[in-house]
C-alpha cells in the first residue's frame, strides 16, 4: 500500500531536498508538514538499514531526524512473540525534540512524534505487511500486536510527568497512517486530541464517479434509518461525535486510489449540508455499506470502519 522505493539515492538525506530547510518555523505548516514527512522516511530508512546491515558511520537513517534536532528515543520493532509471522522489522519509531538551545524552545513544536512507516515489499517484510493491510480492509487492525505496541509509548509519554497530549505529534504514511490513525481515533475517544499527520491513508472503497457515490450516499443514509434502530443509531452517532473535535491533517493526492476516497468522503457530506441535508451528509458519513450489511445479519462485532472521519 503506496510502496516505498528503498534506493540508496532516494535514503542519502542530503539529495532529498530537505537539507534546504535549515531555518524552521514551526507556525509555518508547510514546515511543519515536511519535517514529518521526514520522521516517517526515517522509520523507512531505519529498517532499510537494519535488512542491509548498515550501522554507525554507514547508517542512513540519523539524518532524516538528527538535522531538524530530534532524537531516536524507541524502535518500534515487530517481535511479537506467537506469530509466526513476525519478522523483528522496524514500522515505527518514537523520537524526542531537543533543541540545541537549552534556554529556547520553540512555540508550536512537539516534544514527542511517534512515526510509522507504509508497506515495503521487500524479501524480509512483505508477508507481514501484506497481512496488516488485509487486517486494516477487514477492520481488524486494533487486534494485531502492531497496534498494541504502537499504543504503549503513547500510553507512556501521556502518563509521564509534565507532558500533555498536546506535546505528541502523531505521523505515518499509507498502511502506517492507518496504525496512527487507529492512535488517534482511541485517544480522541478519551477526549485526548492529539495532533496527526496522515499522508496517503487508505481508504477502502470502490472508486465512483462523483455523482454516483452523492447517489449512494442518500441510499446509505436511508438505509441507515431503516435498518438501524434508535438506540443504535445513536450509538453510532456518540461515537461520531465524540471524534468531531480531532482534526487530523490528511495529505491526498487524487490519483491515488488507495487514499483518494477520503477526498469525496469529506467533500459530499459538506455538500449536502449546503443543501440543508446535513443529516443525510451525517448519516451517510457514519457507516459503510459493509457496516450496513454486518448490521442487518445481526453481525454486532464488526467494528467500527477506521476510515470514517468525521473532521
Amino acid at each position: 500500500m503506496g510502496d516505498q522505493v528503498s534506493k540508496p539515492t532516494d535514503n542519502d538525506f542530503q539529495g532529498s531536498g530537505l537539507s534546504l530547510l535549515s531555518t524552521v518555523d514551526w507556525k509555518n505548516e508547510r514546515h511543519r508538514r515536511s519535517i514529518m514527512a521526514s520522521l516517517v522516511k526515517g522509520v523507512y530508512v531505519l529498517e532499510d538499514d537494519r535488512r542491509k546491515k548498515r550501522q554507525g558511520n554507514l547508517a542512513l537513517a540519523p539524518p532524516w531526524w538528527k538535522f531538524f534536532d530530534f532524537q531516536l528515543q524507541e524502535e518500534l520493532i515487530d517481535d511479537a512473540g506467537p506469530s509466526i509471522f513476525a519478522d523483528s522489522s522496524t514500522f515505527g519509531a518514537v523520537y524526542e525534540f531537543k533543541p540545541k538551545s537549552n534556554n529556547y524552545y520553540p512555540k508550536g513544536a512537539p516534544k514527542y512524534v511517534i512515526a510509522f512507516r507504509g508497506t515495503m515489499l521487500k524479501k524480509d517484510t512483505i508477508i507481514r505487511d501484506t497481512m496488516l493491510n488485509i487486517n486494516i480492509l477487514i477492520n481488524k487492525l486494533s487486534h494485531r500486536s502492531h497496534f498494541d505496541k504502537a499504543m504503549q509509548p503513547v500510553e507512556n509519554i501521556v502518563s509521564g510527568e509534565g507532558v500533555s497530549v498536546r506535546d505528541i505529534w502523531l505521523a505515518g504514511h499509507s498502511l502506517g497512517a492507518s496504525i496512527a490513525m487507529l492512535l488517534g481515533r482511541n485517544m480522541a475517544k478519551k477526549g485526548n486530541f492529539i495532533q496527526s499527520y496522515f499522508f496517503n491513508p487508505p481508504f477502502f472503497a470502490t472508486p465512483m464517479k462523483r455523482r454516483i457515490y452523492v447517489a449512494s450516499s442518500w441510499f446509505k443514509a436511508a438505509l441507515t434509518v431503516i435498518i438501524k434502530d434508535n438506540e443504535e443509531r445513536r450509538h453510532s452517532e456518540d461515537l461520531f461525535y465524540g471524534l468531531c473535535k480531532w482534526e487530523p491533517k490528511l495529505f491526498l493526492h487524487k490519483s491515488d486510489i488507495i487514499s483518494a476516497g477520503f477526498i469525496l468522503h469529506f467533500e459530499v457530506p459538506e455538500s449536502m449540508e449546503n443543501y440543508a441535508v446535513g443529516d443525510v451528509g451525517r448519516l451517510a458519513s457514519e457507516s459503510s455499506f459493509m457496516r450496513l450489511f454486518m448490521y442487518a445479519f445481526g453481525m454486532e462485532d464488526y467494528s467500527e470502519e477506521l476510515h470514517l472521519l468525521p473532521s
